[in-house]
C-alpha cells in the first residue's frame, strides 16, 4: 500500500469540522446556530455584487498577472492611502487566491526553508502552525497572555531563543488577533518589527481583521516597518469569504521571488473575484453598517458569557471572536462543543485549536452571525447549562 506523506499528518481545522457537522445536522432540519467560524452573516457589499453581475453579463473571464491585475492593485494602494496616510506602488501588492489558501503559503515558500524556526502567538490561529508543519518548518509557539499584553513582545522572542538556543528566522504576528481579539498598538508593533529587523528575522504581519477593530489603535505594519510582509484579505471585514480573494504588500525586493511561485501555484486569482474585490473597496458606509452589527453582538456577549459562567479569557479588541474560559463547566472542550451541537444545536470552537497546551478548558464564540441567532444561542447555553 502507497504510504502518505509525513505533510498530511498535521492536526485537523477543528474549526472546520465543526462546521462540518453543524451543516450535516442543519440539512436534516436540526436549528443549528453556528458560531464555530468566523463567516459573516451578511452578504457581500452591494457594489461588489453588481460588478460581478456585469462581468459575468459581458462572458468572458480569464487568467490574470499572476500578482492581479492592475486595476485592482491600484485601488488597494489607494486605499492605503485613504486609511493609514500611506503612499505604496502598486507594484509592491499581490492579489493572493485568499490569505490562507495562498497568502500564508506564499510567505512561507519564499521566506524560509525546511527546518527554519518561525515564532507565532499561543493561542492562535490553527493554520498558521498547520501550514507551517506540512512545509517542514519548525513552530515556535509563544504564549501570549496578561503579562504580555496578549501578544508578542521583543521580550518574549528573546526568552524563547535563549530557551531553545537556536535562531528565529521568522515571526508572524496577526492584528486584531484571532481568537483572542487583541489589538497590537502602534508602538508596540513598532518594538517588535524593530527587534526583528536587528535581528534578520523575516516578520509577517496578519491584517486579515482590518476594519474590525472596536477598542484599541489599529496599525497596518507598513507604518512602522518598511520590510515587513502584510497579509490581508476580503474575507472578513469585506464579507466575501466564498470568492477566495485577498492580498499582500511585499518589499519592492521581494515581489519578484513571491511572483515566480505564484506562477506556478495559482496561475493567477479569480478575476471575477478581484473585479468584485476592486468594487467592494468602495463600499465602506455599507461594511460599517455590518460592523455596528458586529458592536452589538460583541455587548451582547461581554455581558452574557459571565453570566452563563464562562469567564472571558483574552480581549474582545477587534475580530469577532469571544475567547471564554470554560473550565468551570469542563475540563475537556471538545468533548464539551460536541454536546453542545448534539444537545442544544449550538455550534462553536474548542479551544484545542488555537492553544494545544491550554486550549482544554477554552472555547471560541464567533460574534459575526445574525443578532437574533446570538441572543438566541445565549439562551439556549444558558437554560441548557442552567
Amino acid at each position: 500500500m502507497v504510504q502518505m506523506s509525513k505533510r498530511s499528518e498535521v492536526e485537523p481545522f477543528h474549526a472546520m469540522d465543526v462546521l462540518a457537522e453543524a451543516t450535516r445536522r442543519r440539512d436534516a432540519g436540526h436549528p443549528v446556530i453556528s458560531m464555530a467560524i468566523g463567516q459573516p452573516a451578511h452578504p457581500a457589499p452591494k457594489a461588489a455584487l453588481d460588478a460581478a453581475r456585469e462581468a459575468l453579463g459581458h462572458g468572458r473571464l480569464g487568467y490574470t498577472d499572476a500578482l492581479g491585475t492592475v486595476s485592482l492593485k491600484r485601488a488597494i494602494a489607494a486605499h492605503y492611502h485613504r486609511r493609514h496616510g500611506l503612499s505604496l506602488d502598486p507594484q509592491r501588492i499581490a492579489a493572493t487566491t485568499g490569505s490562507s489558501s495562498a497568502g500564508f503559503n506564499l510567505a512561507f515558500l519564499a521566506l524560509f526553508d525546511p527546518g527554519d524556526r518561525v515564532a507565532i502567538a499561543r493561542p492562535g490561529y490553527p493554520a498558521y502552525r498547520n501550514i507551517m508543519a506540512a512545509l517542514g518548518l519548525v513552530v515556535v509557539e509563544i504564549e501570549a497572555d496578561a503579562d504580555s499584553g496578549f501578544t508578542l513582545t521583543p521580550e518574549s522572542l528573546e526568552r524563547a531563543a535563549a530557551r531553545d538556543g537556536k535562531p528565529l528566522k521568522g515571526v508572524l504576528l496577526a492584528s486584531p488577533a484571532n481568537p483572542t481579539g487583541t489589538v497590537t498598538g502602534k508602538a508596540r508593533l513598532k518594538a517588535l518589527a524593530d527587534y526583528c529587523r536587528h535581528n534578520a528575522i523575516a516578520f509577517i504581519s496578519d491584517e486579515i481583521y482590518h476594519g474590525l477593530t472596536f477598542d484599541g489603535e489599529e496599525t497596518t505594519a507598513l507604518e512602522v516597518a518598511g520590510d515587513a510582509i502584510v497579509i490581508n484579505s476580503f474575507s472578513k471585514y469585506y464579507c466575501m469569504t466564498g470568492w477566495r480573494i485577498g492580498w499582500m504588500v511585499l518589499p519592492e525586493a521581494r515581489v519578484r521571488a513571491f511572483e515566480r511561485i505564484a506562477q506556478s501555484l495559482y496561475i493567477s486569482p479569480p478575476e471575477l473575484s478581484q473585479i468584485a474585490a476592486e468594487a467592494a473597496l468602495g463600499a465602506n458606509e455599507e461594511l460599517d453598517g455590518y460592523k455596528r452589527a458586529y458592536a452589538a453582538n460583541r455587548a451582547l456577549l461581554l455581558d452574557r458569557l459571565p453570566q452563563i459562567g464562562f469567564s472571558i479569557a483574552s480581549p474582545m479588541d477587534g475580530a469577532f471572536y469571544a475567547y471564554a474560559d470554560v473550565s468551570r463547566f469542563t475540563n475537556d472542550s471538545m468533548a464539551f462543543a460536541q454536546r453542545m451541537l448534539a444537545e442544544i444545536n449550538v455550534a462553536a470552537t474548542p479551544g484545542f485549536d488555537f492553544d494545544p497546551i491550554e486550549g482544554h478548558r477554552t472555547m471560541r464564540f464567533s460574534y459575526a452571525g445574525s443578532g437574533a441567532d446570538m441572543e438566541e444561542a445565549m439562551n439556549r447555553i444558558a437554560r441548557w447549562l442552567g
